[in-house]
């Protein structure tokens, strides 16, 4: 089953032991129906269980305890939707109640007065008495509208879910950096141990000891410096057919053409042939002239140098084409030392 990396953040971030407690609790369900999962939380444990061993347990300070206390009220405060039977409406403003209008005839008639005070007026014109009357306007005074008088503003519920939730994402992917972070510093000091003080670590973090196996070849002994070999190659009959120099210091051998003759179409080989080697090995194809060199011992050890029979075969012109001889030697012979190797002088005695 393929995990997201929610999923795996979860399994890292049960195992450091950072989770809040309902998320602890879908971790464990999910581990105790998915054993895929509970496999991924165990590897988690393990790589970052190294972090105990390393580092001991450090005492937060009582303002660490004070500032999760603020955090946890705030963000459950920050949770809480804010209830409508909370917010108070604003008040209605009153309406003054206004006394229903007069008559217009007792707006019209004059206050009367005492009967002391009443004195006899001259009678006026109509347009004279009538200019005595001031106009007087009254207010009409209506019902509030139902219309005009609304219902207080509602207040919107702001909808903080995803920003409580990316907030939790921040946090969780920023405890495991932390955690990855401190992983990378301790695996690292680790390695910077295992290399320069293994013997400051614990027992079960130290490398293993490297066992290496070296094999060392002792080399032949190679042929004496300065020394020269011979090798009389000849046939059944008695006569020698070719002259085989080698050469001690630089293995190079020289074959001379002595009283061989190669028929029309055909081609002498020399092989060199030794119970040390699978099957005899060609040397090249000796040439018309009376001498022939090749520098082909070289990649040979001296013991087989030293102790191998060299053989001359007729093959057809140009030589062997598989490698192999076609026919049997008709000239062969072995080494001989002629002339013996330089021998170091001793130091002359000082004299006195």
């Amino acid at each position: 089953m393929a995990y997201s990396e929610d999923h795996i953040a979860l399994a890292a971030e049960y195992a450091l032991g950072t989770l809040e407690a309902d998320e602890r609790a879908q971790v464990e369900t999910m581990m105790a129906v998915d054993p895929a999962f509970a496999d991924i939380v165990q590897a988690w444990a393990y790589r970052l269980g190294a972090l105990n061993q390393m580092v001991g347990s450090v005492e937060p300070r009582p303002i660490v305890w004070e500032n999760i206390r603020s955090e946890i009220a705030r963000t459950a405060l920050a949770q809480q939707p804010p209830v409508l039977a909370d917010i108070v409406p604003p008040p209605i403003p009153p309406v003054e109640a206004v006394p229903p209008q007069a008559p217009l005839e007792q707006v019209l008639q004059p206050e009367p007065r005492p009967p002391e005070a009443e004195q006899p007026e001259p009678m006026r014109s109509g347009s004279d008495a009538m200019a005595d009357i001031a106009p007087v306007f009254m207010p009409q005074v209506h019902a509030p509208d139902p219309e005009v008088v609304r219902a207080p503003p509602q207040v919107a519920i702001a909808d903080d879910s995803n920003v409580i939730r990316l907030e939790g994402r921040v946090k969780r992917w920023r405890s495991i950096a932390s955690a990855v972070g401190a992983l990378a510093a301790a695996l690292l000091v680790t390695l910077s141990l295992q290399i320069f003080l293994p013997d400051a670590l614990p027992g079960a973090l130290r490398p293993a000891p490297r066992i290496q196996t070296v094999e060392v070849k002792t080399p032949a002994a190679p042929l004496t410096a300065a020394a020269q070999y011979v090798a009389l190659l000849q046939g059944q009959g008695g006569g020698p057919a070719f002259i085989l120099t080698i050469d001690g210091a630089t293995r190079n051998f020289t074959v001379r053409k002595v009283g061989a003759t190669p028929e029309p179409g055909k081609s002498f080989e020399l092989w060199l042939i030794s119970d040390k080697l699978p099957r005899p090995r060609s040397l090249g194809v000796i040439g018309a002239g009376e001498f022939t060199a090749r520098p082909l011992l070289a990649s040979y050890d001296a013991d087989v140098v030293n102790g191998a029979t060299y053989a001359v075969t007729v093959e057809q012109a140009g030589g062997s084409p598989d490698g192999r001889p076609t026919s049997a030697p008709v000239f062969s012979g072995k080494l001989i030392e002629t002339v013996p190797p330089s021998q170091p002088q001793a130091p002359a005695p000082a004299k006195k």
